[in-house]
């Protein structure tokens, strides 16, 4: 799995100190350092650099060939069907990222490995709430599908509660909400981009942070919406521009939820 905010991955009292640190430097958008903390020995740890890696990229534009070269490393070493079930996803996680910036037209890979994905995760397994969320990333971003990404997210959500991944319900809470600001629904995109940034801010996910209050801004009338959108602005500067494609939503005032 991409190891999300649970117990046992750095976000709670009395967590490994490695995964604390990691989780640090990942909320801070330095997955470079984060990554460079984990020492690829064994399959978790492979998957878990690998994942890290390729967040940057669909965060920062950058690093493509050490995530491939990450990922690489986690489908060398899976053993199981989980594992290799995991690093399918993660791969088509980067071949989603690459298509959706513009690097290279990769959805077929990110739809094939996807799928492999599928048949290798049970059902009920923790990491089939991230592949289901990743399953509706591909249909309303790249397939324009909102019909699909929101049965999707909303399998997502619900596995995602059961398992208690906080930070999975981020940004199951923002997606759904995109959908229901789509269809005009503003109360509906208010309660989940508000429970969005909330979990996010308890979380300490400052990388996440910003893209929550400008996905609220959106929901909100005036003068609210022009104070969070300040205060995402505030952030995205903080972080040195990161995420890369909040600029273009800061800039145009418009509704985009990419993570």
């Amino acid at each position: 799995m991409a190891h999300p905010a649970m117990s046992g991955t750095g976000t709670t009292e009395g967590d490994d100190p490695l995964q604390t640190a990691v989780w640090r430097l990942r909320s801070r958008a330095c997955w470079a350092d984060a990554a460079a903390l984990l020492r690829p020995q064994t399959a978790e740890a492979s998957l878990q650099r690998a994942s890290l890696l390729v967040e940057r990229c669909l965060y920062t534009e950058q690093g493509w060939e050490e995530a491939e070269d990450a990922l690489r490393t986690a489908e060398a070493q899976a053993h199981d069907d989980e594992e290799r079930g995991a690093a399918a996803c993660e791969r088509g996680q980067l071949a989603y990222a690459a298509t959706l910036h513009g690097v290279r037209d990769r959805a077929d890979e990110a739809r094939a490995a996807l799928g492999r994905a599928a048949a290798l995760i049970p059902p009920g397994a923790p990491g089939r709430a991230l592949l289901d969320f990743r399953r509706g990333l591909l249909a309303e971003n790249l397939a324009r599908s909102p019909q699909a990404a929101r049965a999707a997210y909303r399998r997502a959500h619900a596995a995602a509660s059961a398992h208690g991944d906080a930070l999975l319900l981020s940004f199951t809470w923002r997606h759904l909400a995109g959908l229901a600001l789509r269809d005009g629904e503003m109360t509906e995109a208010r309660q989940g981009f508000a429970e969005s940034l909330r979990i996010r801010e308890e979380l300490g996910y400052l990388v996440g942070t910003a893209p929550a209050l400008a996905s609220l801004a959106d929901a909100e009338a005036e003068p609210e919406a022009s104070r969070l959108r300040a205060e995402a602005g505030r952030l995205f500067r903080l972080l040195g521009g990161v995420p890369t494609w909040l600029a273009r939503q800061l800039a145009s005032v418009q509704p985009a939820a990419q993570t």
